[in-house]
């Protein structure tokens, strides 16, 4: 059997030999290809294909026309441009600049949102742009093919230029063919779709935000940058900044494939999302770039360098031609909330999973929805709102301020026989078993007297539990950006003056030495009362202003409490037990 199959396999391959020069001869012929000898250093002569349409025009697709030439035995008609050109799509949210050079954009003004100068935000940063790539510029794995791509002259069709309009960016060499197509519309998503082949074979080409956010211009800023992406309710967000819990590294030109519903990159307030119409064949390709900026951009004299890395993202279709919808403006819950992304599965299937209120965000999230009603309903000022605040949420810890004063002086109460059982076992190691009796001990006097350990700690802890989340709420929350109270002009950057770090070290110094500790030796609460405001009044030195309003003001109610309590039987009752105690320790 194995010999009948051999010759069954020499047999066919002898036929398929001797017909190869029978159908040279007889099979169907290639159509003839026309050829041109142009002179040295002359140019070829542009088709008429080859000229930019005029606006409000319609052109069939680059692969339809190569197509239809091959249909008719002609060579497929070049496409491309002859210069460059720029086109201005705008609404009342944006002014888009887009150039005809590798169908890019070269400015995105926001008409809403200010820099830092006063002037209208480019989302664009030129700088990192013109070394990395500007806006929906297209990525490919072949370096060489992305260039030529990103540097080419595109044909351009648009429908006008007032949003709702459409433009589309054609290009055909004989090699490459590109169609990329952008929507725009009455908000701040834009429809991306792309289409790239080489050789009539499909090549994978993702739109990208390549390099940043025009409101990034000192290292701080380009720090809070991170990259992020959600599949169900699941949020990923990577980053090189360190946090309580690290997050991961970004590593640039690494692919994250899909699923997920939105993937995109984020400065400190604006971001630039993409949403693939097939999230299953969805991917991401991670950018990182380094770019040298001045280190002091205020002062044009000062020479030095700082090095920072710039995030992008590439997001599209693995499998075929990219649909994605690209969400590029402000991090603000309104215009996040209003963009449905099917897909998510929990209760808000929208983009607000963009704002990072970090590890506690079920805390910071109510935290700042509370503080944006009261900015809304009742004073519309929001260093006002935070006073307002603040002063609501001492006054629902003054119960648990009396509470801690009642547990420091049942304390202080029982002090002395804690101190005879601790003399007891003193003669013991920490690793004897009769070690345990003590605590035995100790824990039926606390029993029998009613006394909380812990107690006491509560109320002092929860003012300072909630100075993280209101950090990050005024660290992501667009609304402060640029927010005035007073002598301060960015309730979201430090207090220019210093005045609120200064207020808290004396508030804090003032509060120790008001509220009585149980417990603690006089020379150690003298320390601590001098420690403790400096410490934390050099961690809140450059803070966000509006948090140093939150805790000074804070602080100062605490003070009035603890200043009426001191006055209360139970507070005189506290104050003549401590220095009876200390009167002791003279002696």
């Amino acid at each position: 059997m194995e010999r009948k199959l051999l010759l069954v396999f020499a047999l066919t391959f002898i036929v398929i030999m001797l017909f190869q020069p029978i159908l040279k001869k007889f099979g169907p012929q290639p159509p003839a290809t026309p050829q041109t000898n142009p002179q040295p250093g002359s140019k070829p002569a542009q088709t008429s294909a080859s000229s930019e349409p005029a606006a409000g025009t319609s052109t069939s697709g680059v692969s339809a026309a190569a197509s239809l030439g091959q249909a008719v035995g002609a060579a497929p008609v070049a496409r491309q441009a002859s210069t460059e050109s720029e086109t201005v799509i705008e609404n009342g949210l944006y002014r888009i600049v887009l150039t005809n050079r590798g169908g890019q954009v070269k400015s995105w003004v926001l008409k809403k949102w200010d820099d830092d100068r006063g002037k209208p935000l480019d989302l664009v940063n030129q700088t990192a742009a013109a070394k990395y790539g500007y806006p929906l510029s297209l990525w490919t794995y072949d370096e060489t093919l992305r260039n030529k791509l990103n540097s080419a002259l595109y044909v351009v069709t648009s429908t006008g230029t007032t949003a709702p309009a459409d433009i589309t960016f054609e290009y055909f060499d004989g090699d490459v063919s590109v169609q990329k197509t952008l929507k725009f519309r009455d908000n701040y998503v834009v429809g991306v779709e792309t289409r790239v082949e080489q050789k009539g074979v499909q090549i994978t080409a993702f739109p990208m935000w390549p390099s940043g956010f025009g409101e990034q211009a000192t290292p701080p800023q380009y720090a809070t940058s991170q990259i992020a992406f959600q599949n169900g309710s699941k949020v990923e967000r990577l980053a090189n900044s360190w946090t309580f819990l690290p997050s991961i590294k970004v590593v640039g030109g690494v692919t994250v494939p899909g699923p997920f519903q939105w993937a995109g990159v984020s400065g400190q307030y604006f971001t630039a999302v993409f949403l693939p119409k097939d999230d299953r064949d969805a991917a991401l390709v991670t950018l990182r770039s380094l770019l040298e900026i001045p280190h002091n951009p205020s002062d044009p004299n000062n020479k030095q360098l700082d090095k920072v890395d710039v995030y992008g993202v590439a997001v599209g279709n693995l499998k075929g031609p990219s649909e994605v919808g690209l969400y590029a403006g402000p991090k603000a819950l309104p215009d996040l909330e209003s963009v449905e992304v099917p897909g998510i599965t929990d209760a808000s299937p929208d983009l607000r999973g963009v704002v990072d209120f970090g590890r506690l965000h079920l805390i910071a999230r109510p935290l700042f929805l509370w503080l944006k009603w009261t900015y809304n309903h009742i004073v519309a000022n929001w260093g006002w709102s935070i006073l307002i605040q603040t002063l609501v949420i001492n006054l629902a810890i003054l119960p648990l301020r009396l509470t801690q004063m009642k547990s420091m002086l049942k304390m202080q109460r029982v002090a002395p026989q804690i101190k005879a059982i601790q003399e007891k076992y003193k003669k013991y190691s920490l690793r004897d078993p009769r070690k345990a009796e003590m605590n035995t001990e100790i824990s039926e006097i606390y029993k029998r007297e009613g006394v909380n350990p812990v107690g006491g700690c509560l109320p002092m802890l929860l003012p300072l539990f909630l100075l993280w989340p209101y950090y990050t709420v005024l660290t992501v929350a667009i609304d402060l950006r640029h927010a005035p109270w007073l002598w301060i002009h960015d309730l979201s950057a430090s207090d220019p003056l210093h005045i609120l770090p200064v207020a808290i070290i004396v508030t804090m110094f003032l509060m120790q030495r008001m509220t009585p500790q149980a417990g603690m030796d006089p020379a150690q609460q003298r320390m601590m009362n001098i420690m403790m405001p400096g410490m934390l009044g050099i961690m809140a030195w450059n803070l966000p202003s509006g948090l140093g309003l939150y805790w000074a003001a804070g602080q100062l109610i605490g003070m009035g409490q603890q200043a009426v309590m001191n006055r209360t039987s139970l507070g005189r009752e506290m104050r003549e037990m401590m220095a009876k105690r200390a009167r002791k320790k003279e002696k």
